[in-house]
Order: C-alpha cells, then sequence, then structure tokens
C-alpha cells in the first residue's frame, strides 16, 4: 500500500504507511538526467539508519537510472550542518541529499541552525524508521505498562536514552510523555548505536530508539512496543502501541531533497528513480528484514505530507520549547 493524500488527515497518532506494489514495470523516463554519477550526501555518519538506507538504494539506482550514486557523509550538529549547505551547490541533480522529517522541523522550530525547513525541497520520501522503546534483556520492565508505571511512580527518575537533542527520539519521548502520562528524563547520545550501547550497559533504563536497533541488537534487548500499524516481521514478539491501547504510529521519515531552483523535469525524475527503487521487490525485502517500514510520499505530495507532519509535531515542540 502507498501513502496517498487521502492518508495524511489521520496524523502522527495514526499515520498510515505501507509498502509499495511488488513487481511493478520499470517506467521510461523522458529526462536525460542523470548522465553521470550523482553525489548523496548523507548528514549523518556511516552506520547509523540514514547511511544505511542510502547504500541500500545504491545498486538499484544504478540498475534504474544507468549512473553510480556515490554517497558522502557530511555530519555534523544532528544533520543540520548538511542541510544549512543544501541550497549552496549547483541546482542541477548531480548533488541530492537525505533528508530527515521531523529533524528538518523540529531543528529551525528550536534555534536557529542555518536554514529553514522550506529551504529543503525533498522530491521523496521513501521509508520510515518506526519508534520503538527498548530496554536491556534482563530488565525489571516486562511490558511497557510496567514502564509506564515506574514512571509515575518515580517522576523523573527513569532515565530515556535517545538519539541527540532536538532529533526525532527527542520529540517521540514527549509525544510517549504526552500520550501515556509517563515522566521520565531524556539523556541524549551521538546516535542510534550508542544509545543502545548505553542501554546495555546500563547507563540507562530504556531507550526512545527505532525498530532497526531492536533488530540489531537481537537477543541482548526486548523491545517493548513498536510505532507501526501491524507487528514488525524482524520483531514478532514486540507488540505495536495500537495493540497496547496508544493510537501512536510514526518515526523518523527519511526522503531525498535537491537545491532549490533545480529543473522540474530534473526533479521529476529524481523523484521517479526513487520511486521505482522502493517498487523493488529485493529492495522492499531488505528493508523489513532490517525493521525499516517502505512508505510512497511522491513529489507532488511532499508539501501536504511536510505540513501534515508540522501540524502533527506542534504540541509536542510546545513542550520542548516551555522545557
Amino acid at each position: 500500500m502507498t501513502m496517498t493524500r487521502r492518508d495524511f488527515g489521520k496524523g502522527v497518532l495514526g499515520l498510515s504507511v505501507g509498502a509499495a506494489a511488488l513487481g511493478a514495470p520499470t517506467i521510461l523516463r523522458a529526462s536525460a538526467y542523470p548522465d553521470r554519477a550523482v553525489n548523496y550526501i548523507v548528514a549523518y555518519n556511516p552506520g547509523g539508519e540514514s547511511d544505511v538506507t542510502a547504500r541500500m538504494q545504491q545498486r538499484y539506482f544504478k540498475d534504474i537510472a544507468g549512473q553510480s550514486l556515490v554517497i558522502v557523509n557530511k555530519p555534523g550538529a544532528g544533520g543540520a550542518t548538511a542541510w544549512a549547505q543544501l541550497n549552496g551547490f549547483d541546482p542541477d541533480g548531480y548533488t541530492i541529499m537525505g533528508t530527515i522529517v521531523p529533524h528538518i522541523i523540529l531543528q529551525p522550530a528550536m534555534k536557529k541552525v542555518g536554514y529553514q525547513t522550506d529551504d529543503i525541497d525533498v522530491v521523496y520520501f521513501f521509508h520510515y524508521t518506526p519508534d520503538a522503546i527498548v530496554v536491556k534483556a534482563d530488565s525489571p520492565y516486562r511490558t511497557l505498562n510496567d514502564l509506564i508505571e515506574d514512571t509515575k511512580a518515580r517522576p523523573g527518575a527513569v532515565t530515556f536514552g535517545g538519539s541527540g537533542i532536538n532529533s526525532a527520539n527527542h520529540l517521540a519521548s514527549e509525544i510517549f510523555a504526552d500520550m501515556t502520562g509517563a515522566i521520565t528524563t531524556y539523556i541524549p547520545f551521538k546516535g542510534s548505536a550508542p544509545t543502545i550501547t548505553a542501554v546495555l550497559g546500563g547507563q540507562v533504563a530504556a531507550a526512545m530508539s527505532y525498530t532497526t536497533q531492536g533488530v540489531k541488537a537481537g537477543e541482548q534487548v526486548r523491545t517493548l512496543a513498536v510505532a507501526t500499524e501491524e507487528r514488525v516481521s524482524a520483531l514478532p514478539d514486540a507488540p505495536t502501541f495500537k495493540e497496547l491501547g496508544f493510537d501512536y504510529v510514526g518515526g523518523a521519515y527519511r526522503g531525498v531533497a535537491v537545491p532549490k531552483n533545480t529543473p522540474d523535469d530534473v526533479r521529476s525524475s529524481l523523484s521517479e528513480i526513487i520511486g521505482q527503487i522502493n517498487k523493488n521487490a529485493d529492495f522492499q525485502a531488505q528493508m523489513n528484514a532490517a525493521g525499516y517500514q517502505v512508505v510512497d510520499v511522491a513529489m507532488p505530495d511532499v508539501p501536504a505530507f511536510i505540513e501534515e507532519r508540522r501540524a502533527a509535531y506542534a504540541p509536542a515542540i510546545k513542550r520542548l520549547r516551555d522545557a
């Protein structure tokens, strides 16, 4: 199932997402773009979710477009360093950049970061990494309710690790608090992997992390809940928030952006290429096995999607700003 305009109104607590249809035929593109290698800037270090999924796209981009996709990592300031530089590149489609919602909404709302949300011209959102609450395998928290009840009994004493300040994990922790009444203390780390290391080392009681980290850590952790419509195949024992009575579906939505003033035909061709990658059954299988969820928000639907996300995040952003 693909994401369409009719799904947008469901909000962050009930967003409908799904995989693209299998086996769709390749569409011939009228544009000559690309006729040489394309640099794909990832705003994070190698090994994180943004980097991993960009590298998953590489082979399929070559198969579809006939040109190489060259990954270039430019980390810094939770992605803001790269995003603030996006519009300084030539608007010819040969430098593209990975981007994330809620980051590009949350960061400029919280402080000056060198760019505004509307500066980021996204042509396609191709997946989301579902939020997940993860604890160590031998944690006393056997269920999500165990965790929630302890946070209420000991307000602020239960520590929640997450990837950075003003990040998807940080925002999700606020949404979780508002939704459940849980009272935790958020502890930021420099990435998803260090957050899980902190959980395993007992530095934090739990992590507001992603399904992908639950998959990677395997039997070392227990995933208490996942923010998906249905259970994640790679984490079959982890209940959804919906199963537990909380209408919550969300995570980090990753897309591909180009500099402003990139010609419409180039933007359309790039959007079409990313959409074709999403339709590949092998690509979908890779994504699902790692804990990702494929979604399709093509170029015409991007503005409405971002506005819907902006409205959905507004209460949690206000909580962060008022803290």
